[in-house]
């Protein structure tokens, strides 16, 4: 048996849909005792099921309808973004974070290198699509309030599924702005894998969200059809009257409108836009750069060719300036003999230059104009003339990014660079030197720094 909807609030037992008396009710549809329902009821929370407390004029399920759209707009992008970063740190290879994912693995697939900027349009509309939502699952999730908050949290199996399910939407969305919020500012604060929190966190955001549209999406369009947008829209705060009390998000006994759904709604665009406005300038870099309120974490090392930002220091890689000196030498792997280079060797190869960004997972980039010896050339060096890919070590001895392996198309693209300038000038410690690696379209992280050795792989 399911009982009558409505916000449950302070009211007796029999405004909620059944008396104390009814032990011969029958079960409900799942076959629970009616009395299950009934004991929950009665001990209720401090703060859950006090209609009182929500007491707005614009909460009702046009309002709710119009965020919903929003964000069944706007939340795909974030998502989809949010799984290709993850197949372009090369899954295949065991590279992305977390390594082992099980059935959540992804179809493996060569990320591509063209466009250059591929990689960087994917995490500035990742991070900054994101972001931009906030205001608008924020007020979605004020307009359903007391729907969360109502006690008893359900009145059948079948409801209580719903709430499960429902639990599973908020908590995800929350936990992943959260963590992504975070880790765009501050330096790894978690007390645990922010990637593999993340990823997983995402899956079982996706599977509520999946499951909320099937349930949802058709009253939402239903009641979209029902009220003129204009009209709604047209209503000035004056006018302003709540829905029919129809539903659980109406309030019973409401306030006087102090905004117009249209004021609500121009409020939450708004905040959207300032948070567009203050992330902007890290995915576009350039003169909008200053404008990035919102820092992410990489940081600028200077004025000058190498002045853009960096997300590790030498320091914090454990680089110093001897052992980058003379005697550094650049491994190559992979044919018949190991081939040792110095950096004056690698200054008498064929020299290539390429205007290329970095984008990092936080989502700023910075582009820059990059010279140096192509990979192919070093893979021909090396005997490898195709590989099918290449190992890069760092000289850096720990961390998560200390090496990292680059596909056939990768190696082979003829922009794809072992750096030793930027802008016209040698590169800095900070940034590199004596040599990183540098290729279109590849995250960050994997643009390898202080490189000491490749290993080009046949098979």
């Amino acid at each position: 048996m399911t009982f009558p909807g409505g916000a449950v609030s302070d009211e007796s037992d029999a405004s909620r849909g059944w008396s104390r008396d009814d032990q011969g009710t029958p079960p409900d549809e799942f076959g629970f005792p009616v009395r299950v329902w009934r004991m929950v009821a009665r001990h209720r929370p401090p703060g859950f099921g006090r209609s009182r407390l929500w007491r707005s004029p614009l909460r009702g399920p046009w309002l709710t309808s119009v965020l919903g759209a929003v964000l069944l707009l706007g939340l795909p992008p974030v998502i989809i973004t949010g799984l290709l970063s993850y197949a372009a740190y090369g899954p295949q290879f065991g590279q992305a974070m977390p390594p082992e994912v099980g059935w959540l693995r992804l179809p493996p697939f060569d990320w591509p290198v063209r466009p250059a900027w591929l990689y960087r349009l994917n995490q500035g509309v990742h991070v900054g699509l994101g972001l931009v939502l906030i205001p608008v699952v924020l007020a979605k999730l004020w307009s359903v309030a007391p729907k969360l908050l109502s006690w008893p949290p359900s009145r059948s199996a079948a409801q209580l599924l719903e709430r499960l399910t429902l639990l599973l939407l908020v908590g995800g969305v929350l936990f992943e702005i959260v963590t992504g919020v975070l880790n765009i500012q501050y330096d790894y604060v978690f007390g645990f894998s922010f990637y593999t929190a993340h990823y997983f966190g995402a899956w079982v955001f996706i599977g509520a969200f999946v499951v909320h549209l099937v349930v949802k999406v058709p009253k939402m369009i239903r009641v979209l059809r029902s009220r003129s947008l204009r009209q709604m829209l047209g209503t000035s705060r004056a006018e302003t009257r709540p829905e029919p009390v129809d539903d659980d998000l109406v309030a019973r006994e409401p306030s006087e409108p102090t905004l117009s759904r249209r004021g609500a709604l121009t409020l939450v665009g708004g905040g959207s836009l300032l948070l567009g406005a203050l992330t902007l300038g890290q995915s576009v870099g350039g003169f909008t750069r200053p404008s990035a309120l919102l820092l992410p974490r990489g940081r600028d090392s200077g004025e000058g060719p190498n002045g853009f930002p960096i997300n590790r220091t030498s320091e914090a890689a454990g680089i110093t300036a001897e052992s980058t000196g003379p005697t550094w030498r650049l491994v190559l792997l992979g044919g018949p003999q190991v081939i040792e280079l110095d950096l004056a060797g690698l200054r008498g190869m064929a020299q290539h230059s390429a205007k290329l960004p970095i984008a990092c997972v936080e989502g700023w980039s910075t582009t820059q104009v990059w010279s140096g010896v192509r990979l192919r050339d070093l893979a021909i060096l090396a005997g490898v003339p195709m590989p099918k890919s290449a190992q890069v070590k760092s000289m850096e001895g720990s961390g998560a990014f200390n090496q990292a392996t680059l596909q056939a198309n990768q190696v082979s693209d003829p922009d794809s660079l072992l750096a030793l300038r930027v802008n016209g000038a040698e590169l800095s410690l900070d940034h590199g030197y004596p040599a990183r690696v540098i290729v279109p379209a590849l995250p960050g992280v994997h643009n390898t720094k202080w490189v000491e050795m490749i290993e080009f792989r046949s098979r």
